[in-house]
């Protein structure tokens, strides 16, 4: 079906916002103010599998058109890019015509900062986070070696469509594998910890923090469709640990190690940062965001494990609001998205962590360690969401205007 041309260039950004990641609420009200700056009118809808544009024509007529678009790939440096573009035609300063250009050159935009480098930030990310879990350096390197393997499969997966369909769970049959036999020559290895550092760039943090801040936005139907996507993510990435631990005890006789955290205290600052900027080459995050995306990660981290006597519902919230409050202060000065800042900050905040804690430990039969596990899960998913919706106090001003002024279909 033919597009009318004057509404070709809303239509491309339309499917550019939403391919590179942008908020449902937040792409409707981008659509609407560029389609007024073109005098015309609309409504737009934009749900995670298809988005659909209403333009009204005359007082009796519209032109609809509805348009599949799967999600895209996790690229937070294409999602600051089409942005920053939409950003520059509201005011003024590049044309539709030098838009249509720029957004086309996405598609072959070089991203990514190499194989070598993203190899380092597997490894590196996966060490870190170990050592910030308190585990102990065989626990540690265990993560990283792990951690370059599973590198190694996504690379696979690029070449394979049905490595592909089952990367999450394979992932974590793999991760749980190696962790395990492992375990077994080594007696520090803390198998649970181990599995959830080895593919934390996996846990879906910012598919849940999206999802969250659209429900809390009330744009319910895309926000609930990617929470429950984000949960399905989880839910293969347990069927793989689960699948795991239920095969190793067949061959071996896999038992917990008790282990003992001999990783300085100290020593957990710099393992934040580096899993930060690890996560920033993961992310595909543009160089010039890497420093604030990293001190948005030491702060919110280091803010919720100051606040930590207070419980974990208050801390997580404590957490969240500042880890918004900076994310909306580094976006004002860098002009990139807030969601390019916030992701650092809440992807250990997410309840995919301690679900995967207590995982392990249920099919181990740990002691102690599964103990209130969904109640503290249910905490998190409470603090983040209360974080969200109190740190609105921060939001931009000019999106609150705009959003007053739009025809969004209530979804």
């Amino acid at each position: 079906m033919q597009v009318p041309g004057k509404y070709k260039f809303i239509v491309q950004l339309g499917k550019a916002l939403h391919t590179y990641g942008v908020p449902s609420y937040k792409s409707q009200i981008y659509l609407t103010d560029i389609a007024g700056k073109k005098g015309i009118k609309g409504n737009y809808m934009d749900t995670p599998t298809w988005i659909n544009y209403v333009f009204y024509e005359e007082e009796e007529q519209t032109y609809n058109y509805v348009e599949c678009v799967p999600p895209g790939d996790l690229n937070l440096g294409a999602l600051s890019r089409i942005v920053e573009i939409t950003n520059d035609v509201l005011s003024n300063k590049i044309s539709f015509d030098e838009a249509k250009i720029a957004i086309e050159k996405l598609k072959t935009a070089p991203f990514s900062y190499g194989k070598l480098t993203e190899l380092a930030a597997f490894i590196l990310s996966a060490g870190a986070f170990s050592m910030i879990l308190d585990t102990s350096w065989a626990s540690a390197i265990t993560a990283s070696v792990i951690g370059a393997v599973i590198y190694g499969i996504t690379l696979l997966a690029q070449k394979s469509g049905y490595i592909r369909s089952a990367l999450e769970s394979l992932i974590a049959f793999v991760a749980t594998l190696i962790a395990g036999l492992l375990s077994l020559q080594f007696d520090q290895i803390n198998i649970s910890m181990t599995i959830l550092a080895s593919i934390i760039v996996f846990i879906p943090g910012l598919s849940i923090t999206t999802a969250l801040e659209e429900i809390t936005s009330r744009s319910l139907v895309s926000g609930t469709a990617k929470l429950f996507d984000a949960l399905v993510s989880l839910f293969k990435q347990f069927f793989g640990v689960v699948l795991g631990l239920a095969i190793l005890p067949l061959f071996v006789d896999l038992q917990p190690n008790h282990v003992v955290n001999d990783i300085p205290d100290w020593l957990d600052y710099l393992a934040i940062v580096v899993l930060a900027l690890s996560l920033t080459v993961v992310f595909k995050v543009r160089t010039r965001d890497v420093l604030y995306c990293v001190i948005a990660g030491f702060v919110s981290f280091f803010t919720t494990a100051f606040f930590d006597f207070t419980g974990i519902l208050v801390s997580i919230f404590i957490g969240t609001i500042v880890a918004v409050s900076i994310s909306k202060l580094f976006s004002k000065i860098t002009r990139s998205p807030q969601l390019v800042f916030l992701v650092p900050g809440i992807i250990m905040l997410v309840p995919g962590s301690k679900a995967f804690i207590g995982l392990s430990s249920v099919f181990l039969d740990a002691p102690g360690v599964q103990n209130n596990m969904g109640s503290q899960v249910l905490y998190i998913f409470m603090g983040i969401i209360g974080g969200l919706i109190f740190s609105g106090s921060f939001m931009d001003r000019n999106i609150k205007k705009a959003s007053s002024k739009s025809m969004l279909p209530v979804q």
